[in-house]
């Protein structure tokens, strides 16, 4: 070999330096550039998210930066404490509903409600002038503790699941305080702290981009933002089981049941037991890790893979937008999680349009 052809040989094999990591600084400006038009506080909002990005150690490459950007659009437009129409009115007609379920009778029910609270107005007075979530939760949350009833009318538990700008699940922000550090010092539980911009930003953006995941398109993590870690990667294995073995089944990423029962997908898994060769306490134990990506790992998953795609005749998709109808009393139209993620990146494409100049 020549030296100019051993010299090129060795100039394409160099590899291409690392870009330099973004400084907090870098990260702040290009967030106030990448919002949409109308965000109050942009310089706020930008420490936030970079504060929360450099907490849980994730790369604030600007797809990141977007989709923590698209999905606080979706949930808020960039409010931290977002109001909702309606909210006295959703609020009361739940607990009317919890007292049914409880076979408390409405009058005894409402006699509760009419107790004075600390600030002079009776309970359902203020529940009825409530006009965001925060102020909905705290309402609950002295309810629970001063008013004879409150226990029994909540089921004592705050109804109030999720909340602030990403509208993140509270039941998840109290896990992952458990597990991890939470970066600022807390002004009361972390029930509270997800009501604050810092806060609901930090574990929004956890539940959005903290977990590792094969998808090649952000769409897919934004359905798992609504539906669940995971849950398009197994909408898809559920569409495989179906294509498997002949056995129709709702794709909506929920292979488990923890209830004692068995899922329909694990039945309609142990139709194909003999070819997989795998009994059922196996086709469980590997159930047990859909919601990791230790599942992709699994014979289960690699073998009901390759049936699924000869029986298709091609390579089925391994991440699909899960089929589940969005619930909740806020909600008064027919709502998915498809429509939800399609809307969030709609929002991410045009933040990605942003950064392109």
């Amino acid at each position: 070999m020549g030296a100019t052809a051993l010299l090129a040989l060795l100039v394409g094999c160099r590899q291409e330096p690392k870009p330099r990591p973004k400084t907090p600084a870098e990260v702040r400006a290009e967030l106030a550039r990448l919002m949409p038009r109308g965000v109050r506080d942009r310089s706020g909002w930008a420490a936030d998210i970079q504060s929360a990005f450099a907490a849980l150690k994730i790369e604030p490459k600007t797809a990141n930066l977007c989709a923590v950007v698209a999905v606080t659009e979706q949930e808020s437009t960039f409010n931290a404490d977002p109001s909702v129409p309606g909210l006295g009115r959703i609020a009361l007609e739940e607990i009317d509903r919890r007292m049914t379920a409880h076979h408390i009778p409405p009058l005894v029910a409402r006699a509760a409600l009419q107790i004075e609270s600390p600030d002079g107005r009776t309970w359902e007075k203020r529940i009825e002038a409530a006009t965001t979530e925060r102020d909905l939760s705290d309402i609950y949350e002295a309810m629970i503790a001063r008013v004879p009833m409150g226990s029994r009318l909540l089921a004592s538990s705050n109804p109030v699941h999720t909340g602030g700008p990403m509208q993140v699940s509270i039941a998840f922000a109290e896990e992952l305080a458990r597990d991890k550090t939470y970066p600022y010092p807390a002004q009361g539980s972390i029930r509270h702290e997800v009501f604050t911009r810092r806060g609901g930003v930090y574990f929004g953006t956890a539940h959005l981009l903290g977990y590792r995941a094969s998808y090649k398109q952000p769409i897919f993590r934004f359905a798992d933002y609504n539906a669940g870690w995971y849950a398009s990667r197994n909408a898809a294995f559920q569409n495989m089981v179906s294509v498997a073995t002949g056995v129709p089944l709702d794709l909506d990423g929920d292979l488990v049941s923890y209830d004692g029962d068995t899922s329909k997908t694990e039945l309609a898994i142990g139709t194909l037991s003999q070819e997989l060769g795998m009994d059922a306490s196996q086709i469980h134990r590997a159930l047990l890790k859909s919601r990791s990506l230790d599942f992709e790992t699994t014979a289960l998953y690699v073998e009901i893979g390759k049936i699924a795609d000869r029986a298709a005749g091609h390579v089925l998709p391994r991440a699909r937008l899960p089929e589940i109808r969005l619930q909740s009393p806020k909600i008064t139209r027919r709502l998915t999680t498809a429509w939800f993620a399609k809307r969030v990146d709609q929002r991410y494409r045009a933040c990605m349009a942003r950064a392109k100049g």
